[in-house]
């Protein structure tokens, strides 16, 4: 069996040809509510955690792989959802993806007993890398160039966005309604946003201005691997994901009581804002890659003040702030460094699985460093972990300066 793959996608063309501007930038808005759609199915669990664990009682820490069943389909098959994004077609796989993601959410409303709650989790976890490959996949390609920073850099606010908006509406709403009331909102959102895509993204004939290709799964991943073009957006990823997720666990108790609950507010709003503000300015003059290992660099030196300061508030602000830089230019990375649709979706699912490995790896580890150390230990692994990203960026433009891959 044979599958049309390959060559630019008639789908820019439909996009950036013949539609206004007006209906560009209203996709672009749907595909990032997409995206927010997908990190919803990681916040209304952990937002709501304690309901969860009240709701399931003598279920133990088996709840916690509720949330991390989810991360571990995606650091298991991240890469390969991104190489068969394309022979599914982008807008068949989000818009599916949608359809399933919103009726799982629909039917876990109605789910009493946890074991049917976990697999289908695994099922949501399918849906959710395919939402957060094609989305900034398409996002890339229906954008005009000088625009594209800017909207790469919005994409990369969803999961903080999700998580924000779940805090201040979704805890209200399960506490009012119960968990069932925001699997239905969740569910709700998921499927409205695929109805309107279906109207908004063309639909594009069947192989129409594709050549054909037969699939070789195996020899896309190892391109994909073996490339400082598709891969360095993905390694440096992995790095970032290991720190923020558990820092916003972890620095809260390191913060001074007075300070905490105002700071575990403030922090991934600091990010949000810092990736919309400081990334789009700082790529006019900058690649994206550049502008990852200053994000680092700065990371790196906000994290050691934490260590030498009695209150570590302060470079705990500047740290999410620098967390923020990395994280808008590490996606703004995919499309500068790739020029082909095929390589963007390769490259979005390898970041995809070094994420949802970082998540996975992430909050254990620090809890370790912490745990065996102290705080100067986590501090030190922190800064550790960012160092060597940077040197990671570095060997990879390197490897791209000789003309590899």
């Amino acid at each position: 069996m044979r599958w049309r793959i390959r060559q630019l996608p008639p789908i820019v063309a439909a996009m950036t040809l013949r539609a206004p501007a007006l209906k560009i930038t209203a996709t672009i808005l749907i595909l990032w509510c997409a995206g927010l759609g997908a990190a919803g199915q990681f916040s209304k669990i952990g937002v709501p955690f304690a309901e969860l664990q009240a709701l399931f009682p003598q279920s133990g820490a088996a709840v916690g792989l509720l949330l991390s069943l989810v991360s571990l389909v995606g650091a298991l098959f991240g890469l390969v959802a991104g190489a068969m994004a394309l022979r599914i077609g982008l807008r068949r796989g989000l818009i599916g993806a949608l359809i399933l993601g919103g009726a799982i959410s629909l039917i876990q409303a109605q789910m009493t007993t946890l074991g049917p709650l976990l697999v289908s989790r695994i099922f949501e976890g399918i849906s959710h890398l395919m939402i957060v490959i094609a989305a900034p996949t398409l996002i890339a390609q229906i954008t005009p160039e000088r625009f594209r920073g800017l909207t790469m850099t919005l994409w990369a606010t969803f999961f903080g966005v999700a998580y924000a908006a779940t805090a201040w509406f979704g805890t209200g709403l399960a506490q009012n309604d119960g968990l069932a009331a925001l699997f239905r909102l969740h569910g709700a959102w998921l499927i409205a946003v695929a109805a309107m895509l279906w109207f908004l993204l063309p639909t594009v004939a069947p192989g129409r201005g594709r050549a054909e290709a037969p699939v070789d799964l195996i020899g896309d991943i190892r391109r994909a691997v073996h490339s400082p073009r598709i891969a360095a957006p993905g390694l440096g990823w992995l790095f970032y994901t290991l720190t923020f997720v558990s820092l916003l666990a972890i620095l809260p108790g390191l913060i001074p009581a007075p300070r905490r609950a105002e700071m575990i507010g403030t922090l991934p709003l600091i990010s949000i804002l810092s990736s919309l503000a400081i990334v789009p300015v700082l790529l006019r003059r900058l690649s994206a890659v550049q502008v990852i290992q200053i994000g680092f660099l700065g990371a790196a030196v906000s994290a050691a003040l934490m260590a030498v300061t009695p209150d570590p508030s302060l470079p705990a602000m500047s740290l999410f702030t620098a967390l923020g830089v990395i994280q808008g230019a590490s996606f703004a990375a995919v499309p500068e460094l790739n020029r082909t649709i095929e390589d963007r979706a390769l490259s979005n699912g390898l970041l995809a699985q070094m994420g949802n490995l970082g998540n996975l790896l992430g909050t254990p580890l620090l809890l370790l460093m912490l745990g065996r150390t102290g705080p100067g230990g986590l501090v030190g692994g922190i800064v550790l972990a960012y160092l060597l990203a940077m040197i990671c960026h570095g060997w990879m433009a390197r490897r791209r300066a000789r003309g590899a891959g």
